[in-house]
């Protein structure tokens, strides 16, 4: 079983990095994608607001699955993720609840930044969460300033179990 589980990691790590290289930019219709991104992994760091932005969280406000900030000039097409009206000292709470539930879940449980980016590679927002819980979700332009963003899985949190293995 733990072979399998890292045969499997290995996989997402190669998918992630040939997704994320120039190599495999090769868009796919009306898909965006999320990739790991540095800024915006600092920028929730150190709680900074974009004001270009507007924020959404999944899930509970307390413990979030994820955060995400997505540029005022586009319209999120979705009930499930929740808008929220972002201050610094509201995203350090926010921030600092999900690294403290991170933490109780196992301690090698690591928050991370991404990039939204739409269908033609440009970065229309940034993404916050666990790694596990943005795997499965996709960035559909359903219209020329729309779009789609699936929410992470409702139990994301009660997945990580067992030394911080992700139970699907």
């Amino acid at each position: 079983m733990q072979r399998k589980l890292k045969n499997i990691f290995r996989a997402v790590c190669i998918v992630l990095l040939l997704l994320s290289s120039d190599c495999a930019s090769v868009p796919v219709k009306n898909y965006g994608s999320i990739v790991a991104d540095g800024r915006a992994m600092e920028a929730f760091d150190k709680f900074k607001v974009n004001p270009n932005y507007n924020y959404f969280y999944s899930g509970s406000e307390v413990y979030p699955n994820a955060l995400i900030g997505l540029d005022k000039t586009y319209t999120l097409d979705s009930d499930l993720w929740k808008k929220i009206d972002m201050t610094p000292s509201k995203m350090k709470e926010i921030v600092m609840f999900m690294k403290d539930k991170a933490a109780t879940v196992n301690l090698t449980t690591a928050l991370h930044g991404f990039a939204i980016l739409d269908d033609k590679g440009k970065q229309i927002g940034v993404w916050y969460s666990i790694f596990q819980a943005m795997t499965n979700s996709a960035v559909r332009m359903t219209g020329d300033r729309t779009v789609q963003i699936d929410t992470p899985d409702v139990d994301t949190w009660l997945k990580l179990e067992d030394g911080g293995r992700y139970i699907r």
